[in-house]
């Protein structure tokens, strides 16, 4: 009979580690920041959001309003900060509007 590591992980440990992990983390965090997105942005503006990605620390998000898009645009960096601020963590860094 082999030897079994008698080394005992939490639940809660075991499932950071098992998220923590390639894809599975990046499938995550884009579930996480779509979430904030309509939670910070409101009913109004998500409405008018199509999709909602992040690649690299750039959040790309297309809207369906040009005149939306243009409002949003004059304050990227503090949508930046607010989904930051509600995220727990230096996720975004920066913002595409399209």
């Amino acid at each position: 009979m082999s030897k079994r590591n008698r080394e005992h992980l939490s639940l809660g440990d075991a499932l950071k580690d098992f998220f923590g992990q390639g894809k599975l983390k990046r499938g995550m965090d884009q579930m996480n920041v779509r979430d904030t997105w309509n939670k910070i942005m409101g009913q109004a503006i998500a409405g008018y959001t199509e999709d909602i990605r992040l690649e690299s620390g750039t959040l790309y998000v297309r809207l369906t309003s040009s005149v939306l898009r243009e409002e949003l645009s004059y304050g990227k960096q503090k949508i930046i900060s607010m989904l930051n601020e509600e995220l727990g963590t230096e996720m975004i860094k920066k913002l595409v509007l399209r």
